[in-house]
């Protein structure tokens, strides 16, 4: 599924770099998503957002220690961030779609959660994976870069002041519009299904399967995390 999708994304994506649309797909700043208006396109270059982790990334370091039953903590995901890229592969699909992007002439932006203090390791993590060099404030974008929160509008409206963006894809809704994380899981669906973003699945907004679970999972542990993406937690080291 996330190849199916990968591909469709570039397909797209070559479409409207040879006919280039007046609208962006990033909605415009106070934009409803009963009624959407999006960031118009100018003559900026054209660019793609993606989210980079279980998008672009697969933390297969972090996430065998989280399927052998250890508990979440920020603290660790922040030594993960920093010291883990030896233990991620691109996920499937990824390294095709932003090749494939560069030449023609589509730039792929990266607005994640990762925070901007480990600008520097994610973007080594991100060239570890084969995905290329992303560069903080030009083509990476992090929690931090417009103040506290993990809200993605404000990162969104700065990488549209600068580009184009021809799509958007991650995987789950809040790399869209922030706007999904303040309804009911109710509104949300029914938004999804039958407001404006309705037209814009695989049209512009492209949600890829998320690799951390599933059926497409099933194996032995050393079989889904392979011992050489193992990661060890340097905070542990020193005990």
């Amino acid at each position: 599924m996330a190849l199916t999708s990968m591909h469709a994304l570039v397909a797209y994506a070559a479409d409207k770099a040879a006919h280039r649309p007046a609208n962006s797909v990033v909605l415009a700043p106070g934009s409803a998503l009963t009624h959407a208006t999006f960031v118009p396109c100018g003559d900026k270059p054209m660019a793609v957002i993606f989210d980079a982790d279980e998008t672009l990334i697969w933390n297969l370091g972090f996430e065998a220690r989280a399927a052998g039953g250890e508990p979440f903590d920020p603290a660790r995901w922040a030594r993960w961030e920093q010291t883990g890229q030896k233990a991620i592969v691109a996920v499937p699909g990824a390294v095709h779609v932003v090749t494939a992007l560069r030449k023609a002439g589509v730039t792929p932006v990266v607005n994640s959660n990762r925070s901007a203090v480990n600008a520097d390791a994610t973007a080594a993590a991100l060239k570890a994976a084969g995905l290329g060099d992303f560069v903080h404030g030009e083509t990476l974008f992090l929690q931090g870069d417009d103040g506290p929160g993990s809200g993605k509008d404000g990162r969104r409206a700065r990488i549209a002041a600068r580009y184009c963006v021809i799509a958007m894809a991650g995987d789950q809704l809040g790399d869209f519009s922030d706007v999904f994380g303040t309804l009911s899981v109710t509104q949300r669906h029914a938004l999804a299904v039958h407001g404006s973003a309705a037209g814009l699945w695989g049209k512009g907004w492209f949600v890829l399967p998320n690799p951390v679970y599933g059926a497409a999972l099933k194996g032995g542990f050393d079989d889904v995390f392979p011992a050489d993406k193992r990661w060890a937690d340097p905070a542990e080291e020193k005990k």
